[in-house]
């Protein structure tokens, strides 16, 4: 017996993180920058800046902030805000996919 499901958090209503959001975030912390983040992930830019947009609108901080230009271009950064909602949302995915193992131990015993 298997024992699935998906974890994401909702605020209003409206998707917040997911597991496909916090990969963008981590892809954009990496490389500092959303152009790049998107690339890697096999999205435009366009659909990875709304999604960006989208986590900024919904938070009650800054999760990611625009550089701008200087030598090197411009680019993007996580701010620490949403450096702790990446590390809380990946313990709180942990949790979960525990809770669920939980589930299915006890349920391949009883049943």
């Amino acid at each position: 017996m298997k024992v699935k499901g998906n974890f994401w958090i909702e605020i209003d209503s409206k998707s917040f993180l997911g597991k496909g959001r916090i990969e963008l975030l981590k892809k954009i912390d990496k490389y500092g920058s959303i152009s790049k983040a998107a690339k890697d992930m096999k999205m435009s830019y366009k659909a990875a800046w709304d999604l960006v947009d989208i986590i900024n609108k919904l938070a009650k901080e800054n999760v990611v902030e625009k550089i701008s230009g200087g030598k090197g271009g411009g680019g993007s950064v996580v701010t620490e805000y949403g450096k702790k909602l990446i590390a809380f949302f990946d313990e709180a995915e942990e949790r979960y996919k525990q809770s669920l193992k939980d589930i299915e131990e006890f349920l391949n015993k009883e049943i």
